[in-house]
């Protein structure tokens, strides 16, 4: 009988690969530590194996993990001709998405919508950047896969975070709530859970529930900082800001081993946590771009790095660094790094000259196109609070009071409703 996968499809691989596979695949879909070293052993019981060469390297490029991406990449298509045609597919698609290239991807899951690990790849959530150009994109595809999964506990999750991301949030809350019933270490589930507490401006309950779920049954996940993050989000909207540092300290320092993480999370939290009203002492970025590194910083792999490495050099003051980010993006293959990442670069370089107006208007221009860069609502919010930032800069105070007021139309934040009393305040002096 063929090794099958937890979702029913063939592995070409000896039953021990195929058990460790199955094991690392589940890891990656729950968010939970140990998917690596499952993965790296289904090679060592068969280093013939596609698929488990496929996955190192894409958890390699993906999730910045300690792995030869291109040497595994080479073995897994070395390896493919003798698998499956599932598998074929499976292992082109995900050389040409590190290549740069998605479309195989997109048309893989149209053929194989129960590939679990290339679904999971498309869509912009907590593990992955995904694939697609706008939401809407990635959307359908989970809409598309959806009668071929039914209830499964992790689809229920990746659809928790799809109607999150549409606004739908009461629609997430049950959905997430019914996959962690389920499977109650499930990553994903949680993860949609904390997106809806925070978009309904739910922060006690959400930083109550985020604190007992990390260190009850989400204690073995692998993204502790993106959930730390989460939880710090909510202190921040509440103007809790020592609550912000004990997080900080505990949870999202750079020593804590985040790698990559470090730029997406910490870097963010403290960006945003410096820009707050009445915020002091607040920590440097100098760690966490020590931690990405040159390459990372001034030549990000995907749009969505691109974006916090911009607002990371913007925070150090690194105009040079922008300025080669900009130029970079300018050349690039990829439409978004070209028309998005380019121009956000440049609207930051203005701001870190004091050309704060011309750089407020710009990210104004930059708000729709932003959702191209990938990643959550809340994680490209930092955008248009550094737009804030940027008009009050520029002394253009109502306009900042609009900002502010179209947010707190969305959510409940003492946070945004503090920096709208600033600008009320400024608006009164200049009368």
């Amino acid at each position: 009988m063929a090794c099958r996968d937890p979702y029913g499809y063939a592995l070409t691989t000896s039953p021990a690969a195929a058990a460790a596979y199955s094991r690392g695949l589940l890891d990656v879909l729950r968010l939970r530590s140990g998917a690596l070293p499952s993965l790296a052993a289904s090679v060592a019981h068969d280093p013939t194996f596609a698929l488990g060469h496929a996955a190192l390297g894409l958890l390699g490029f993906e999730l910045c993990a300690e792995v030869d991406v291109q040497a595994r990449l080479r073995d897994a298509s070395l390896h493919a001709g003798r698998a499956t045609e599932r598998e074929r597919s499976h292992v082109h698609a995900v050389v040409r998405h590190v290549a740069g290239d998605s479309r195989p991807l997109v048309a893989h899951l149209a053929a194989y919508p129960r590939d679990a690990l290339l679904l999971s790849t498309a869509v912009p959530t907590i593990a992955f950047a995904g694939v697609t150009e706008v939401p809407e994109e990635a959307w359908s595809m989970v809409e598309r896969a959806l009668p071929a999964y039914g209830d499964d506990w992790w689809f229920t999750g990746l659809l928790a975070f799809v109607r999150q991301e549409q606004g739908r949030f009461d629609e997430a809350m049950s959905l997430s709530c019914e996959s962690l019933a389920v499977e109650p270490g499930a990553g994903h589930s949680a993860h949609a859970r904390a997106h809806a507490h925070y978009e309904t401006g739910d922060h006690v309950a959400g930083l109550a529930w985020m604190d007992g779920w990390v260190t009850g049954d989400g204690a073995s996940i692998d993204s502790i900082s993106h959930f730390a993050w989460h939880a710090a989000l909510h202190e921040l909207s509440l103007g809790d800001l020592d609550a912000v540092r004990r997080r900080y300290d505990g949870q999202l320092r750079g020593e804590h081993g985040l790698g990559c993480r470090a730029l997406v999370d910490t870097g963010s939290l403290l960006f945003r946590w410096a820009l707050t009203p009445d915020a002091s002492d607040v920590p440097g970025l100098e760690q966490v771009a020590a931690l990405a590194g040159r390459d990372v910083l001034e030549r990000p792999a995907t749009p969505f790095l691109a974006m916090h490495s911009a607002v990371t050099l913007l925070a150090l003051d690194d105009r040079t660094g922008l300025e080669s980010l900009a130029r970079w993006a300018d050349s690039h293959g990829h439409p978004t790094q070209r028309e998005v990442v380019a121009p956000l670069a440049r609207a930051l370089g203005q701001l870190a000259v004091g050309r704060c107006s011309e750089a407020a208007d710009a990210l104004a221009g930059l708000a729709g196109p932003s959702t191209r860069l990938g990643g959550s609502a809340a994680q490209r919010e930092i955008l248009e609070e550094t737009r804030i930032a940027a008009l009050l800069r520029a002394d253009r105070l109502d306009e900042a009071r609009q900002v502010l007021d179209a947010r707190l139309d969305r959510r409940h934040s003492p946070r945004d409703r503090r920096w709208r009393e600033q600008c009320v305040k400024g608006l009164s002096r200049s009368a």
